[in-house]
């Protein structure tokens, strides 16, 4: 009888915490969906209680401030961003792949809203200045990027694939050069559409990393 009640607890509990786990995530897409729409600043408790069905209550019983329920929304959106990222990656046989594939997420429509994403950074960069919480979010993802940029030419350089040139000083070069081209994304600037920054971006890299590669055909899907 015991066992019984132990594991009708433990059940109960599992269930319990699973609950609050989808409750939690839903507030953190309702976070994300009003800092697009409002921007970071004038993002507010309520709005995200009154997006979701719930009492500012409840959202301050998860999140403790709006500074942490912010930053955690940006972490999620992250991490979300990368795990579709990992299983793309995982799908491309050679590094040139994987670096073309990683340019593509981030300047090309079509991808998981990457319009929506480069609003977020925009924001993310003009209160890091001023926010110790948000400057270590920023910091922490700056460093998760140029990771994946650096493991991808070393990768690529170990394969034969890429040219030996310093993939530390590549690696700051292109993720600088892929913020400059997203802001122009993100601004909507007629200029410089999506399909230029990617060109631009691959004809920097491959110029750099001595691989060939040609922009599709005008009409042509890219995969």
């Amino acid at each position: 009888m015991k066992e019984q009640v132990s594991g009708g607890v433990r059940k109960a509990s599992r269930g319990q915490g699973e609950r609050e786990a989808e409750r939690r995530e839903q507030m953190l897409r309702a976070a994300l969906e009003v800092i697009v729409e409002r921007g970071y600043a004038d993002t507010r408790i309520a709005d995200v209680a009154e997006r979701t069905g719930t009492s500012p209550a409840l959202v301050i019983y998860y999140f403790k401030t709006r500074d942490q329920l912010l930053t955690e929304a940006i972490r999620y959106s992250e991490d979300t961003w990368y795990a579709e990222n990992q299983l793309r990656m995982a799908e491309i046989p050679t590094a040139a792949g994987q670096l073309a594939d990683h340019i593509e997420m981030i300047c090309l429509p079509g991808n998981p809203e990457p319009l929506s994403y480069w609003l977020l950074w925009l924001d993310l960069w003009a209160q890091a200045p001023r926010s110790p919480g948000v400057a270590a979010v920023r910091q922490k993802s700056d460093e998760r990027w140029r990771q994946t940029i650096r493991s991808i030419v070393l990768a690529g350089q170990e394969a034969g694939e890429f040219a030996p040139v310093d993939a530390d000083d590549f690696t700051v070069t292109l993720s600088a050069l892929l913020d400059g081209l997203t802001v122009q994304i993100a601004l909507e600037d007629p200029e410089v559409p999506p399909q230029r920054t990617y060109q631009l971006a691959m004809n920097f890299a491959s110029g750099q990393l001595g691989f060939d590669w040609k922009p599709p055909a005008p009409g042509r899907a890219r995969r």
